[in-house]
């Protein structure tokens, strides 16, 4: 199989696949300025955390493409990506991560008198490579977590395309298909952008991993007749301190089913998606256009005038999730402060 790429960065450009095309047609959108990076995920041509993590940090260096000596608005243009990247999306934590760390990155360059655009380009290239190290890695922990012989239910898409490459839970799922596991998938369609049937049903058919898509509604149903194994989600925020996980408006609905009906429920996260900061009340939980839930394929489908709400994400307990799988190993959700030793490994 072709490896899938979200993203690339060649001649200057980041180049984006575009998503919101998926999965009839395979498009790159190319981005020259950070104005363009920021457009693309705010409509969301690039989802999923990590991705839209790796993204930022190169919006951040198309901001510090060289204008000449003596470029004295550099900092400001800076300072400028930063803020209008980090107004695009406000939940996912792997986007503020990476940005904060390109603009800490740029003031060092700039104190020591080094190229700040060369500077911020290897790291980008590095947040890129160590985002499918880190995806491989989960998916080598986490594969002991599926029975051979398993029907895994999963959720909205946390594959390749939500990473750089390869996946979380998704990467998950196809390391223990590559480990050379039967393993057959349910994909609840995960309305309204339904990144369930167009994208991650179209990974599974790209791995030749057996899978039907179900509605979200028939989630529940379909657990209670003992035809789910376990679960396995990403997570766009893992809040450390209390456990909580923040993912695609659904999950919560799956846990608390998935727990009534004795099914594990496993989250598959790398660490640039914890906050080891914040707790629940302390999250901003993304609101996005109503019409995505009005309409359908771009027709209406609500009676004209009617309102609606569009939650992007909820929030998970603790209680409800079995374990955490990361790049450093499984943990319990009441254990994950554990990780801050490799998030700060300086004690910052």
């Amino acid at each position: 199989m072709r490896e899938l790429r979200t993203l690339y960065w060649k001649n200057g450009s980041l180049y984006l696949l575009d998503q919101r095309l998926l999965p009839h047609r395979e498009r790159y959108i190319r981005c020259r300025g950070y104005r363009e990076v920021a457009r693309a995920i705010r409509s969301m041509v690039v989802r999923g955390a990590p991705a839209i993590g790796v993204a930022a940090a190169y919006g951040v260096v198309l901001a510090c493409k060289p204008r000449g000596r003596g470029d004295a608005g550099l900092e400001r243009r800076i300072m400028e990506a930063a803020e209008t990247i980090k107004s695009t999306r406000p939940t996912a934590v792997n986007l503020f991560w990476a940005v904060d760390r390109m603009v800490r990155l740029a003031k060092e360059a700039l104190e020591r008198g080094e190229d700040v655009y060369e500077t911020l380009l290897r790291e980008a290239n590095r947040m890129a490579e160590a985002d499918i190290e880190a995806n491989r890695r989960i998916g080598e922990y986490g594969k002991g977590l599926i029975p051979d012989g398993s029907t895994v239910m999963t959720y909205c898409n946390a594959g390749g395309l939500a990473t750089v490459g390869y996946g979380t839970a998704l990467g998950v799922i196809r390391a223990a298909h590559e480990s050379g596991k039967s393993i057959f998938v349910l994909v609840p369609e995960t309305r309204p952008k339904l990144q369930g049937a167009r994208l991650t049903a179209y990974e599974l058919r790209k791995l030749g991993i057996p899978y039907k898509i179900i509605t979200d509604n028939m989630a529940a149903m379909v657990m209670s007749r003992g035809l789910v194994s376990c679960i396995v989600v990403g997570a766009d925020r893992v809040l450390a301190r209390t456990g909580h996980v923040i993912n695609k408006i659904g999950t919560l609905g799956l846990a608390i089913a998935a727990r009534y009906f004795g099914i594990p429920l496993y989250v598959a996260a790398p660490l640039s998606s914890f906050d080891f900061d914040k707790r629940p009340e302390e999250v901003k939980i993304e609101e996005r256009d109503t019409n995505e839930v009005l309409t359908f394929a771009g027709k209406i489908i609500a009676p004209r005038g009617s309102d609606a709400m569009n939650l992007a994400f909820d929030i998970t307990p603790p209680e409800l999730v079995s374990a955490v799988i990361t790049e450093y190993g499984v943990y319990e959700p009441g254990g994950l402060m554990l990780l801050e030793k490799y998030a700060r490994p300086e004690g910052v």
